[in-house]
Parts: structure tokens; sequence; C-alpha cells
């Protein structure tokens, strides 16, 4: 029988998933919690510690691409520290305004104008702005198979083995 701890868990887990994908909901804490809390009420005994270890680390490597995963795309353009930091900060304004449209246009908009105001240089502002957007659209992809892979990997050693 399943119990409403384990629910909890798997609700928590499922909640990551979508997270990865929903505008500021924490998508690899929530994998980190549904897995600590199942492992907690299982009095740290299931699924084994190896497993655990293994799904906290990908659960935690959700957390880094969240955070900055955008960023470190910017910065691999060729966008300033200062570029990337006022980016940051209108894209998340403009997505809890916006949504996820506003956050991306806001993020290529906010990178092309910094970058070229600073350096005068279009197909470089362009360039800077593209590996930005790029960069958090492919996070977002990682975020997600890294969440599911959590997600999969607790069911497996749960319920499977």
């Amino acid at each position: 029988m399943v119990d409403a701890v384990t629910i909890l868990a798997v609700a928590l887990l499922v909640g990551g998933v979508v997270g990865t994908v929903a505008p500021l909901v924490p998508g690899g804490l929530l994998s980190l919690s549904g897995l600590a809390l199942y492992w907690w009420h299982s009095g740290f005994s299931e699924p084994g510690t190896l497993t655990v270890a293994v799904l906290a680390l990908l659960a935690v490597m959700t957390m880094v691409a969240e955070l900055f995963g955008g960023s470190i795309a910017a910065r691999a353009g060729g966008a300033s520290w200062t570029t990337t930091t006022i980016a940051t900060v209108v894209a998340i304004v403009l997505m809890i305004v916006t949504g996820p449209l506003g956050l991306l246009a806001g993020l290529f908009g906010t990178v092309f104008l910094v970058e070229f105001v600073q350096g005068g240089d279009a197909g470089g502002s362009v360039r800077s702005a593209a590996y930005a957007t790029g960069g958090m659209l492919a996070s977002t992809a990682i975020q997600v198979l890294l969440t599911v892979t959590v997600l999969l990997g607790f069911l497996v050693a749960v319920f499977v083995f």
C-alpha cells in the first residue's frame, strides 16, 4: 500500500519536472525535496545510498543549470558580466509580467542593447544575444531531462527493485 508521504514525494518529483518549464518554480529543488522526503520517510534505507547520491547529484546539477545556464551561455557569446547581470534582472521582471515569451524577448533585446551601447558592434551584439537566448532554451531542455531522469530513477528504484 502506498502511503501519503510516498504520494507527496512523487508529487514533489513530478512538480520538479513541471517546475523546469514553469516560470519561477524551482524544479531542481522540488526534485531534491521529494527524494529527500522519501528517503527520510524510509528510515534512510530505500532507495540505497548510492542511488540517492546519484539522483541527488542530478537534482543539484538541475539547480546549477537553472541558476547559471543563461549566464554561462551569455558569457560564452562574449557578453560582459554587466550585460549578463542587467539582462538577468530584466528577464526575471519580464517573465513575471509577460511570461516565457517576454523572458526570451527581453533577454535577447537587453543583451543586444547593452552590448551594442558598450561596444558599438551590431554583429557581436546579435551574437551575444543569440548565445544568451539559446543558452536559456538549452538550459531549460537540460533541466527537463535531468528532472525526468530523477523522477524515473526514483520510480524504478522504489517501485521496481
